[in-house]
């Protein structure tokens, strides 16, 4: 029979809501899992972090959170403590099988959570209309992946992401800066970003060799429709395609020539000779709406 410090000790365990460094050590030991680069895995073992993410993304328990990746789930287990229900997408089959399980020993509202087992890039629809997105971003795919959750679900109405210092940068800056660039102008396309805070190598297991840093983000009523996007798009793609090159010559490739390009900017009101730094979004969407005006079409 179990002592009764030990059935002290396993009742404790069972009822702690967070995941600690021993913890989550013990789960990867269960299954036999080396943190794989390829994938981003580096994992969160300080619970305070956790619970400092979803304060500031103001999880209310009317929100439905969705994550992405949320790997031995330190991250999962504050979310549900806080929000209606919980949408995880994970993409290693280990994970995503062993989280139910995890929640449920540590989660009273494991009934709150739904796993899908995919590839965020894969994933074109999440049920109930997730309202909120809090998550700890692979740095490989940081921005693609916030990109296109901002485009497919627009009922995420804030949220908060932790990503690697250099993109948190380049995603809140703003127009003449050293950071700003592609990713700056296209989520400012669907939101606005700040920065949230900073966050130590050594919450995570194992360290990552990057700094990382945490970036809240508020959804706005977009400049344009899908198609003036992809035309906007388009023109950021160009103008920072070679950072340095004048407008009217950065964004000749696109639009046929420097004299063409010299006569879009001129009917959009901005000068042939700035650079792309220097525009907001919505001096690329004057760009997209004078080139139709000028019958050269999206």
């Amino acid at each position: 029979m179990l002592s009764d410090s030990l059935v002290r000790f396993r009742t404790q365990l069972l009822m702690n809501d967070s995941l600690g460094a021993i913890e989550i050590r013990a789960l990867a030991e269960k299954l036999n899992l080396k943190p794989a680069k390829s994938l981003g895995q580096n994992f969160v073992i300080d619970a305070n972090i956790c619970r400092k993410i979803v304060r500031l993304a103001e999880v209310t328990s009317a929100d439905h959170a969705l994550e992405i990746g949320p790997g031995l789930g330190s991250l999962t287990l504050a979310l549900l403590a806080q929000a209606k229900m919980v949408t995880a997408i994970e993409i290693d089959s280990r994970l995503a099988n062993e989280l139910p399980h995890t929640v449920a020993l540590h989660s009273t509202n494991a009934h709150q959570l739904t796993v899908i087992h995919a590839d965020a890039f894969d994933v074109t629809e999440v049920p109930n209309n997730p309202t909120v997105l809090v998550a700890n971003l692979p740095y490989n795919v940081s921005v693609p992946v916030l990109l296109r959750f901002l485009e497919k679900f627009p009922t995420l109405n804030s949220g908060v992401v932790m990503v690697q210092a250099e993109v948190a940068d380049r995603l809140v800056a703003k127009p003449g800066t050293k950071d700003y660039g592609i990713p700056s102008v296209k989520a400012a396309w669907w939101s606005q970003m700040v920065n949230a805070g900073s966050v130590g190598r050594f919450v995570f297991w194992p360290a990552p060799n990057v700094d990382s840093k945490l970036v809240r983000f508020t959804r706005r009523v977009t400049p344009g429709d899908e198609e003036m996007r992809l035309s906007v798009f388009s023109a950021v793609d160009a103008a920072f395609a070679q950072r340095r090159k004048m407008l009217r010559s950065a964004l000749a490739p696109w639009l046929g020539s420097p004299s063409v390009a010299e006569a879009v900017l001129q009917r959009a009101g901005i000068d042939p000779t700035l650079r792309g730094e220097a525009l907001e979004v919505e001096g690329f969407c004057a760009i997209a709406r004078a080139k139709l005006e000028m019958g050269i079409g999206f």
